[in-house]
C-alpha cells in the first residue's frame, strides 16, 4: 500500500508541475497573409521561436487587408503582412507599432503552358497586363484586399485601364493557393508571389509555368508590427514584441533564410534592419 501510495504522489506532482508549465505558456495570435501560410513558412520558423520563448503563436492566414483590420479591432497581437504602403499608413494612425522590414520575394504573372498570349520574353508587367486587356483574355484576381491584391489593382491603374466589371477578369474572393487553382481550370493568367508558387505548384499539379518575372515593380516586402497596446489593453504586447524582435534578429533572419522548397529555391530573402 505504501509503494502504491508513493506511486500516486509521485503522478500528482508530475501532473501538476505539467499543468503550471501548461498554464505558464502563452500563446499570441499573428494575422497575416495566406502566402506565409500556404508557402509552408510558419510551419519552418514557429517551432524555433516557441522552443527558445515558450510563446506559441497561432496564426491566422487571410490576405493583408483583412489581417489589418484584425489588428485594428484588437484580435491579434501581431501582424505579419505585405503592403508597406498601407502598414506605414496604419502605424501613422496610431493602430500599431515597431513596424519592421523582415523579408522579400517577388511576384511572377502564371499562366497556361502553352502562353496563348505570348507573354514569355516580356519585361513589364504593364506592358502584360496591357496586352491581356486589349485581348481580353481571361485574368483572374484574388479579390480580396490582399497585399497581392493591392499590387495587382495598383498595376491596372498604372496602366491607366480599370478591369473591374469586364467580362475576361475574374475576382474570386480567394487566398492565392485556390486562386492558382482557378487560374489553372480557366487556362488564365494571374498575379502570384513566387513563395507560394514554389511550395504549391507540385502539389496542386499546375499545368501553368511563369510567364513573366524579374520586373522591378514585381518586388515584395514583408513587413511585421505590434498592435498597439493603448488602443487595446488586453493584447500581449510584451509576448507580440518578442516575436517581432525575434524575426528581425540574427537567430529569426538565418530560419527565414534555411527555408526552402524540395528542389532548395529559397522562397524569402531575410531583409531586416
Amino acid at each position: 500500500m505504501k509503494l502504491i501510495g508513493s506511486m500516486l504522489a509521485v503522478l500528482i506532482i508530475i501532473f501538476a508541475v505539467s499543468a503550471t508549465n501548461a498554464s505558464a505558456q502563452t500563446d499570441i495570435i499573428c494575422a497575416s497573409t495566406t502566402s506565409t501560410e500556404n508557402s509552408g513558412l510558419f510551419g519552418h520558423i514557429l517551432p524555433m521561436f516557441e522552443k527558445k520563448t515558450g510563446i506559441k503563436v497561432k496564426v491566422v492566414a487571410r490576405g493583408t487587408g483583412a489581417s489589418i483590420e484584425m489588428g485594428k479591432r484588437g484580435d491579434a497581437d501581431v501582424v505579419f503582412v505585405h503592403a508597406k504602403e498601407q502598414e506605414l499608413k496604419v502605424v501613422e494612425e496610431g493602430y500599431f507599432v515597431n513596424r519592421h522590414d523582415v523579408m522579400y520575394n517577388d511576384f511572377v504573372i502564371i499562366g497556361p503552358a502553352n502562353d496563348p498570349l505570348k507573354i514569355k520574353g516580356m519585361k513589364s508587367i504593364s506592358d502584360v497586363f496591357r496586352k491581356i486587356a486589349e485581348k481580353e483574355y481571361v485574368f483572374v484576381s484574388r479579390g480580396d484586399k490582399s497585399g497581392t491584391n493591392i499590387k495587382e489593382l495598383d498595376t491596372w491603374k498604372k496602366t491607366g485601364i480599370d478591369p473591374k466589371g469586364k467580362k475576361w477578369y475574374l475576382e474570386v474572393g480567394q487566398g492565392m493557393e485556390k486562386t492558382q487553382r482557378i487560374a489553372n481550370e480557366k487556362r488564365a493568367y494571374t498575379l502570384t508571389d513566387r513563395g507560394t508558387w514554389l511550395a504549391t505548384k507540385d502539389k496542386d499539379k499546375l499545368e501553368m509555368v511563369i510567364v513573366l518575372e524579374g520586373d522591378q515593380n514585381l518586388f515584395n516586402q514583408y513587413g511585421v508590427m505590434a498592435v498597439n497596446p493603448r488602443k487595446h489593453k488586453h493584447i500581449k504586447y510584451k509576448e507580440a514584441m518578442d516575436f517581432v524582435n525575434w524575426l528581425i534578429s540574427k537567430e529569426g533572419q538565418q530560419a527565414i533564410a534555411s527555408f526552402r522548397d524540395k528542389l532548395g529555391n529559397q522562397l524569402f530573402v531575410p531583409n531586416a534592419r
